[in-house]
């Protein structure tokens, strides 16, 4: 099955530069949203931070332990006894004994594998979180524009009817002055229209809200409800671009990153095994003590003693987290999978309520509202009939633009709940 999508294209489709966000503001359509998002969210900009911080960590994991450098020097007289020998009383001739020794520690059991391995890992978590920011970052965005746009939409339909009431306010005064209808009537009329256009304020006011909500998410620096948006939402619900609804949610980003996390769990319990075996220090020094033993030179090795300490704790320790990130893994790939079902369930649910509102309820709402206020002007129908008929007509508009939403919103849902990465995603 292939269910299609609104408008929602990838970031980077559009490429003005930062500098022009006021511009982008002024025509914003929901590619440019999301794009804009995409550069200045400041939630996705710290999860990217997480990706340089991971790659730090993979630099660290590759490296070898430094060398250490040591001198030294041994039996100096301090009570006025000469040091001088036979070949004299430089400073290198005298009967002191200087050593020069470099120590290297080698790890060994796995440790450098498994702390490499995690380090992986761990970049690979941090950088499918990033990209599961990224498509949660994406829904929002669609979803705060769709809200933006449906206020918008509410604020039009509404204006829409006050017009309309205003011409039969209008056509009323008329008739009042040819006897053919009372005073109460023409009130009535005017009382109707200015419900419709306290209404329409209060819906305006609740299309700046949802405009500086979607500002905030793109990261605007004050945000201010400037935005004009230039996608209308029927002309979004009918712009569309596959969706795949086959996916198992295996390849979802936030699954990988709990799968990541888990191998990264593992390597590091497999690194704390290995530190049950001492690392050895190797050591190699030169050593001048004349006039006996003037050049000498000597290596050794030491290791620490694995008597008291077995490192019990941490291995403990590292297993529990090891069960924790997989335990953590089942249920974001359960979670993920119940995502993709509730998403298409909503969104067929959706999708038939909106068809149902565009094909049949609302031109046949618009129609009779058409036929009542004709016949109210021909005196064939009561005012309350006229009423009535326009109150529904503007019910079902606003209705049917719920409707259209909630199918946009849908299918975004469905959208984000099935993206899948690539592996090469994973080693950029």
């Amino acid at each position: 099955m292939v269910v299609v999508f609104c408008a929602a294209q990838a970031p980077g489709g559009t490429n003005a530069p930062p500098e022009d966000l006021g511009a982008v503001l002024q025509h914003l359509s929901l590619a440019d949203a999301q794009r804009v998002a995409v550069e200045r969210n400041w939630d996705l900009l710290a999860a990217a931070a997480g990706v340089d911080a991971a790659t730090a960590q993979k630099i660290v994991a590759h490296e070898f332990p430094n060398p250490s450098l040591s001198l030294s020097s041994f039996k100096i007289n301090v009570d006025n006894h000469p040091s001088s020998t036979p070949s004299g009383n430089g400073l290198w001739d005298r009967s002191y004994d200087t050593i020069f020794a470099v120590n290297q520690l080698f790890e060994i059991g796995g440790k450098r594998r498994n702390r490499k391995a995690s380090a992986q890992a761990g970049y690979e978590a941090a950088r499918a979180q990033f990209l599961d920011a990224r498509r949660t970052l994406d829904l929002g965005i669609a979803q705060a524009y769709f809200s933006a746009a449906q206020s918008a939409e509410t604020v039009r339909v509404l204006r829409s009817s006050v017009g309309t009431l205003r011409e039969e306010a209008r056509l009323a005064e008329v008739r009042l002055a040819a006897g053919e209808i009372s005073s109460a009537d023409k009130l009535q009329i005017e009382i109707a229209a200015e419900r419709f256009e306290s209404d329409a304020q209060a819906a305006e006011a609740n299309a700046a809200q949802a405009r500086v909500a979607l500002e905030t998410l793109m990261g605007v620096p004050r945000p201010n409800a400037e935005c004009v948006l230039s996608d209308s939402l029927e002309s979004m619900v009918a712009s569309v671009v596959q969706t795949n609804v086959s996916s198992s949610g295996l390849w979802r980003p936030d699954v990988v990153a709990a799968e990541a996390a888990w191998r990264k769990a593992e390597a590091d319990w497999r690194f704390q095994r290995s530190v049950r075996i001492p690392d050895p220090t190797v050591l190699a020094q030169y050593e001048h003590e004349p006039p006996d033993t003037p050049n000498t030179v000597g290596i050794g090795v030491s290791f620490p003693l694995p008597l008291w300490n077995r490192n019990r704790g941490n291995i403990a320790a590292a297993d529990a987290t090891r069960e924790q990130a997989r335990l953590a893994f089942e249920k974001a790939r359960s979670q993920a999978a119940a995502d993709i079902a509730m998403a298409l369930l909503v969104y067929n649910d959706a999708s038939r309520r909106w068809e149902k509102y565009r094909d049949s309820i609302r031109p046949k709402s618009e129609e009779v509202r058409k036929t009542k206020a004709y016949a109210y002007q021909k005196g064939g129908v009561s005012l309350l009939d006229m009423l009535v008929a326009q109150r529904d007509d503007n019910d079902v508009r606003l209705a049917a633009l719920q409707a259209a939403s909630d199918t946009a919103v849908a299918i975004a849902a469905l959208k984000a709940a099935t993206v899948e990465l690539k592996p090469a995603e994973l080693k950029q």
